[in-house]
């Protein structure tokens, strides 16, 4: 097992030849003593030394065979055992990164509202206080009910309308949005993982259009079959910058440990018009 294959075959090799010599030596001159009557004769002690076949035939399966029964049972234990530790092991990595993913998610998430919220105060805005009243409710969903692996998809569908109704502070009426959801069952999800998408679609769609942006949403969810569309329009002088891939590739990650292959995840940009639609197989998943 420490690949130590050379030394193994010599130390092998030399407690076969000294214990099967041991065991014909001790048969010879102590077993045969107390059972058999004198005179008789008796191979000496270099004539059993010698006697490699006799070892071989005789004392090696002898002595070996219970041994390896014991070492057969002993290397299955520890395969065994090593295996356990090692899905431990990859389990706890996979929940120290969703952790980490988690961690950078919210922050993120964060930032870009509480700048919402200072552009309207800075206009002394009256709905200054409906914007910090609806941060207030996704607060509450991230501290307190985002802490599992998975929540509710009722419980994500409540957070992007708190969302969406809070980025439509900013925008008055030109900002057009669709929300459609077709949900057969309340299935569980990994928290804040629809939302990063809707988050990302504000941040570079409505939030560099300054013309008349729109953001279309689906949800669908049948049997095992999980969907989830958005897509939004981009102005034709916007220039995509790697910043933004961050909430992405933090998605994609969350995506590979959780559903592993079961998921996908086609992400388009045309010339004006950026789409994400993420498909889960909830069959297959854990």
């Amino acid at each position: 097992m420490k690949k130590k294959y050379f030394l193994s075959v010599i130390l092998f090799l030399l407690s076969f030849y000294l214990f099967s010599a041991l065991a014909r030596i001790l048969t010879v001159h102590v077993g045969e003593e107390l059972v058999r009557t004198r005179p008789f004769e008796q191979e000496s002690v270099y004539e059993i030394l010698t006697d490699i076949h006799s070892l071989v035939a005789k004392y090696f399966p002898a002595v070996f065979s219970i041994s390896f029964q014991f070492l057969f049972v002993k290397y299955f234990v520890n395969n065994e055992q090593k295996k356990n530790e090692a899905r431990q092991l990859e389990q706890k990595k996979t929940e120290s990164e969703l952790k980490m993913l988690k961690a950078q998610l919210n922050p993120h998430f964060l930032f870009n509202t509480l700048n919402n919220i200072y552009s309207l105060s800075l206009d002394n805005s009256p709905k200054t206080a409906s914007a910090i009243g609806k941060l207030s409710d996704i607060l509450d969903h991230v501290l307190y009910k985002c802490n599992g692996q998975f929540v509710s998809l009722s419980n994500e569908i409540e957070l992007i309308k708190n969302y969406i109704e809070l980025e439509k502070l900013r925008y008055d009426d030109r900002l057009e949005i669709t929300f459609d959801t077709a949900i057969e069952n309340n299935i569980e999800i990994p928290p804040l993982l629809l939302l990063s998408l809707v988050e990302n679609a504000f941040k570079h769609g409505a939030g560099e259009d300054s013309g008349s942006p729109k953001i279309g949403i689906s949800i669908t969810q049948k049997g095992n079959h999980f969907s989830f569309e958005i897509s939004n329009t981009v102005s034709s002088d916007y220039v995509s910058k790697d910043r933004e891939k961050i909430g992405l590739n933090n998605i994609k990650k969350q995506l590979d440990l959780i559903y592993s292959g079961n998921y996908s995840l086609d992400i388009k940009q045309a010339s004006n018009l950026f789409s994400v639609v993420l498909q889960i197989n909830q069959n297959n998943s854990i």
